[in-house]
């Protein structure tokens, strides 16, 4: 009995000492101290042995098992050292190699276009105001000028909530009410930029959310020369010293009088092209003095003080200005398209 444990502690020194990478040492684990293992075999077997043979059997056997487990430990490390070391040696890094270069991520076309509007206009004198995205129907159109059942109402396809008096804003002008009233009576120049949604079609010329660029100077004494010389002035800081500007008459229900703004070409310099459908000029905002009832609602005198508002819209600009044919491109995260910026 004793003799056949010998036996088996030897064979499995003799063949743990042959074990020379680390699958043959997890080959050797299972062989020789696993279940099936001639070592657990003997010791199941105990209780087919005389009584008075079993102590010194369970005795020498647990004796040999954990001696095998400490040479199993010591030569796991031994071999675990050798293969490091040949890994070091037979798998030498060159540290003088270039290491692969990062991928930079990049601006979003419109992120581009607004942070140039947020500089020209910073340079003017106009601070960034924030105004929420969800709005009161009040904010939206009726402290603008356009009460419930106004027919100005169709000119904006809108996303009502739950509570029919809260939206999504249709337009970034309910910002002024809020510019307004939190500077009131002081003067205020600020520039309201964010998105808008719309309920409408989505097709390549319209989508249901976009960004708009909102403006609003009040202050006492500010005239319609003032709004045409400042927006002429922020088209050459925008596209350059010699771009031409020209403003036609036009009607909005929060400014008296209103105005659209075009600008020269800058793609044909005003020759025509198929960006600006061959006129020579390109449709870049909308504008207007503030109505007095806006004015009023804002908490301003409007026999006291004057303004002037505007708005554009940066991913029509970023149209214009590349070329870029359907504006649903903007929000279909396709890096084909973002990539070229």
């Amino acid at each position: 009995m004793l003799e056949q444990m010998e036996t088996i502690e030897k064979d499995a020194l003799a063949a743990l000492e042959a074990a020379k990478d680390s699958a043959a040492l997890a080959a050797w684990k299972t062989a020789r101290l696993g279940r099936s293992s001639p070592l657990s075999v003997f010791l199941g077997d105990l209780g087919k042995l005389p009584p008075a043979d079993r102590p010194q059997a369970g005795k020498r056997g647990n004796e040999i098992k954990r001696a095998l487990e400490a040479a199993y430990a010591a030569r796991e490390e031994i071999l675990k050292a050798q293969e490091l070391a040949h890994a070091l040696h037979g798998e030498r890094l060159d540290v003088t190699l270039p290491g692969r270069p990062v991928r930079h991520g990049r601006l979003h076309p419109s992120s581009l276009v607004l942070r140039r509007i947020y500089a020209v206009w910073a340079d003017m004198g106009f601070q960034i105001y924030r105004s929420p995205n969800v709005e009161l129907d009040d904010n939206n159109f009726t402290l603008l000028n356009i009460p419930p059942h106004h027919p100005a109402r169709d000119m904006w396809d809108t996303f009502y909530t739950t509570n029919p008096r809260v939206l999504l804003r249709t337009h970034t002008s309910p910002g002024q009410i809020h510019a307004m009233r939190e500077y009131a009576p002081d003067p205020v120049r600020v520039i309201l930029p964010g998105m808008c949604f719309r309920y409408e079609q989505i097709t390549a010329r319209s989508e249901i959310q976009f960004h708009q660029v909102e403006g609003l100077a009040v202050g006492p004494g500010i005239t319609f020369a003032n709004l045409k010389a400042t927006l002429a002035d922020f088209a050459r800081r925008m596209w350059g010293e010699k771009v031409g500007a020209r403003f036609r008459a036009d009607h909005f229900p929060f400014t008296e009088p209103s105005l659209e703004m075009d600008i020269e070409c800058f793609v044909c310099g005003g020759k025509g092209c198929p960006v600006c459908k061959y006129s020579g000029w390109l449709e870049i905002l909308g504008a207007g003095m503030v109505h007095p009832t806006v004015l009023r609602n804002g908490g301003y005198d409007p026999k006291v003080f004057s303004g002037f508002a505007f708005g554009m819209g940066p991913e029509r600009i970023a149209m214009l200005r590349h070329g870029i044919e359907d504006i649903r491109n903007f929000w279909a995260n396709d890096l084909r398209f973002l990539e070229q910026f």
